[in-house]
């Protein structure tokens, strides 16, 4: 397989510093879209292999699409072997703990990982204390993300803000992508060009006499692959209640059948800010408090518990972190039809609409970030308004 310089550079690191037996416990990885960060991990891949036929790698990804999306290309390459793994972080180092009923009542790091590498990819969006929990086991970490995006929502914690390593030289293959074409615009001058890039790939002005027409038929035609992004929350309200009325429901309150976001992390179950999913059950159970059935996008098992009720429709997220006791009553979830650019963060979907809306207070370089981010959660479908 045909590295590019900048990659060939980054192979040569990766494997002197896995072969020095004093290296640090982990080195650091970043890529923009289309730089062939997946080519290489699976080049390196092939090579280790080389070096230790007994290695056992764990490949994750902080989202289930993440880790299949990963586990696919790894498989076109031939870079995965039956001894290896592919899950989400939280699989790998989480196990369930059930409770009398059988149901989850939490979840333990495991004690031990029988692996002697772990890669982490899409690493951008790992906070602080999935971080340390994955150096604890004394296993050398690989973490590789997209150093252009914009940094993790909560915290100061941001694995992607200096990489040790760097990849900028779009990949040969990626060249004539539309979707890479419209992110480089994106991130270099935060001004998209109004005008086809490709089937599928389009940016309309607002005033376009069919850009409202267009992006009403857009929304109408929703679907789970498909995200819609904006920056204001009461855009996304707007939107929410327009996605809400067009599918049929007739009350504001959540119902079976709504799509939802997750807009905190709650570690003990194994849920994450961000996290889309289905309601297949809910009822009102005490005051101010749902008790859900939420059919998580990337999880098997349902979520089961208390959710927040004003959260649904407000203008801005609830602070949970400034009440322990609401915090430690229940999760918070809101209508997950449309979502602003940060909350989508670890997401990616066949088809992206995306509204372009820049806060005053946003200086250019977060500006590029921001869009550069929002474009490069689409996989083959992207249509920008603004």
């Amino acid at each position: 397989m045909e590295l590019s310089e900048d990659q060939s550079k980054a192979l040569e690191r990766l494997l002197a510093w896995y072969k020095d037996p004093a290296r640090p416990p982990y080195i650091t990885m970043g890529g923009y879209a289309g730089t062939g960060k997946t080519t290489l991990i699976a080049v390196l891949k092939n090579e280790l292999q080389r070096l230790d036929k007994n290695l056992k790698i764990a490949f994750c990804s902080y989202t289930g699409k993440a880790a299949q999306n990963l586990k696919n290309k790894l498989k076109e390459a031939a870079a995965l072997s039956v001894k290896d793994s592919v899950s989400t972080i939280h699989g790998l180092i989480y196990t369930p703990r059930e409770g009398g009923d059988g149901r989850i009542a939490g979840w333990d790091r495991k004690d031990a990982l029988e692996r002697g590498l772990i890669i982490v990819d899409e690493a951008s969006m790992v906070d602080g204390l999935i971080w340390a929990d994955l150096l604890s086991y004394g296993i050398p970490v690989i973490a590789v993300g997209d150093h252009g995006q914009l940094p993790p929502i909560s915290g100061k914690f941001n694995l992607m803000q200096a990489p040790q390593l760097l990849l900028t030289q779009i990949h040969r293959q990626a060249e004539g992508n539309p979707i890479i074409r419209v992110s480089r615009f994106a991130r270099t001058t935060g001004l998209i060009p109004p005008e086809r890039y490709g089937a599928g790939v389009v940016k309309y002005l607002k005033e376009d006499s069919d850009a409202q027409e267009r992006s009403g038929e857009l929304l109408e035609s929703y679907s789970p692959d498909t995200l819609i992004l904006c920056g204001y929350n009461n855009t996304r309200n707007r939107i929410n209640q327009f996605m809400r009325a067009a599918r049929g429901f007739e009350t504001p309150n959540p119902a079976s059948g709504d799509r939802v976001i997750c807009l905190r992390n709650n570690h003990k179950k194994g849920i994450y800010n961000g996290m889309l999913g289905t309601i297949v059950n809910i009822a009102p159970a005490q005051k101010d408090w749902y008790q859900a059935e939420i059919q998580l996008d990337d999880r098997e098992r349902l979520y089961e518990g208390l959710i927040y009720a004003p959260q649904f429709g407000a203008r801005t997220g609830i602070n949970f972190t400034a009440d322990r006791r609401l915090a430690m009553t229940g999760d918070l979830f809101d209508f997950g039809y449309a979502l602003t650019v940060h909350k989508a963060q670890g997401s990616q979907a066949r088809r992206v609409v995306m509204f372009e809306e820049r806060f005053a207070q946003m200086d250019d370089e977060m500006w590029r970030r921001w869009l550069y981010t929002g474009v490069t959660r689409a996989e083959e479908e992207l249509y920008l308004f603004g």
